[in-house]
């Protein structure tokens, strides 16, 4: 194969034609450059269509309101900026898991132009995807052209997915810094770290993903051993426990996105800490593949929860009746936690929001009332004031246990409320 016709920024607009579809790629490594050529000239989207993975809480360039009227964009998260989109019809939310946009990838047409950040080729001529993988090599494979935007600064993460050079029609030096990702921690958050720490056997498989309580949880787990890691996203947290000496030098800790400090991302390179197997970061044909995540022993699951009912059913994406997120690899893995042999499915969450002004644990799930997490779905509910076990329990004994771990001033109006939801079982 000849070598992709190189471009200068002022090439990247024009990329791609009216009609067709692209692929545009979430994670740390966003098409960046791309998005602002097409956003800084709307009529380059004349009814473009582009299909996206990119989610809340990490950079985000895409703003709909600067496309051309007729582009649409079909993506796997909501947040506020795009509700004006949705309403119009510019935005289509799909509720899926990564899972299921994996099956979606597989089975929709295929994509005219796909964009993506790559490092510059090495010795051999490939080109890393750096530490953010995600659905990349589905949508590469289902892509009639690819774009490189190639960024001197990204990552050559040990363990990545890498392409051919050659394999690009079209490529663009795009020097860009990645984004970087940090969470605060707190007393009640370490408090629930402590309770799942106290859970966690060693040897055990754990996903714990991107979040407050996933970073809280590594430090509580450093005096741990053999710890495997299988996960959608990895943060600094990793790092941390491979520093410790508490992962299992036999296993890759595996993900399909890092996304943390500069410092976890210079460390990706050459990660100390780790058995010779390295780091593992691939496709989420592979992170979510709900076949492999059962199968996995011991496998321990920790996601997080904006609400969870008293039936125990959460609802991660709607906050005060307006959608800001989506379901993610939550579903995926909840659901393989609770199927896997001596495994766990938990939702830990700090008991009040709003600086304590309410209740998280709820008696019925606020408006749209989605449920993002089943409550077939869940073994354990934690929060700072304990654990709610879920396991065998029928509905009242659920409701009863997950008022226990309610803020104290809320566990009177959730009893009463639930006094009136038995009574019409």
């Amino acid at each position: 194969m000849s070598e992709p016709t190189r471009l200068a920024a002022a090439d990247l607009a024009a990329l791609a034609a009216p009609g067709q579809t692209v692929y545009v790629p979430g994670g740390v490594t966003t098409p960046i450059a791309w998005l602002q050529a097409l956003q800084q000239d709307p009529a380059a989207s004349r009814d473009l269509h582009l299909v996206t993975s990119i989610a809340p809480g990490i950079a985000n360039p895409l703003e709909p309101a600067r496309l051309h009227e007729s582009a649409r964009i079909t993506g796997l998260f909501m947040q506020p900026g795009l509700s004006a989109a949705q309403r119009a019809g510019r935005y289509r939310a799909l509720p899926l898991s990564y899972g299921g946009f994996v099956r979606y990838l597989r089975e929709c047409p295929p994509f005219d132009l796909c964009v993506l950040q790559v490092t510059p080729p090495d010795e051999h001529g490939q080109c890393s995807l750096g530490p953010s993988v995600e659905f990349a090599p589905l949508a590469v494979a289902r892509s009639r052209r690819l774009v490189a935007l190639v960024n001197p600064e990204l990552p050559r993460t040990q363990g990545s997915v890498s392409i051919a050079f050659d394999r690009f029609d079209a490529a663009c030096d795009s020097p860009a810094t990645l984004p970087v990702y940090a969470t605060p921690s707190d007393a009640p958050t370490q408090a629930i770290a402590d309770h799942i720490a106290a859970l966690v056997d060693d040897g055990a498989t754990l996903q714990m993903g991107l979040g407050k309580v996933p970073t809280a949880l590594a430090q509580a787990l450093r005096r741990h051993r053999r710890l495997r890691l299988h996960s959608g996203m990895l943060s600094d947290g990793l790092m941390a426990l491979a520093q410790a000496g508490a992962l299992d030098a036999g296993h890759s800790p595996t993900a399909c996105v890092l996304a943390g400090s500069a410092t976890l991302y210079e460390w990706s390179v050459r990660p100390e800490g780790l058995g010779p197997k390295g780091l593992s970061l691939l496709g989420c044909e592979h992170t979510h593949d709900a076949a492999a995540l059962a199968a996995l022993p011991n496998f321990v699951a920790v996601n997080s929860a904006l609400d969870i009912d008293l039936f125990g059913q959460c609802n991660l994406e709607h906050a005060d009746g307006r959608a800001v997120s989506g379901a993610g690899g939550a579903p995926d893995f909840a659901r393989a936690a609770k199927l896997s042999p001596g495994g766990l499915s938990i939702v830990a969450l700090n008991a009040t929001g709003q600086r304590g002004a309410v209740s998280r644990i709820v008696a019925r799930l606020p408006e749209p009332g989605v449920a993002s997490l089943a409550r077939t779905d869940i073994d354990l509910v934690i929060t700072e004031h304990g654990v709610a076990d879920l396991r065998g329990a029928s509905v009242h004994e659920r409701a009863e246990a997950l008022i226990q771990v309610a803020a104290p001033e809320f566990r009177s109006a959730l009893l009463d409320a639930w006094t009136a939801i038995a009574g019409r079982l």
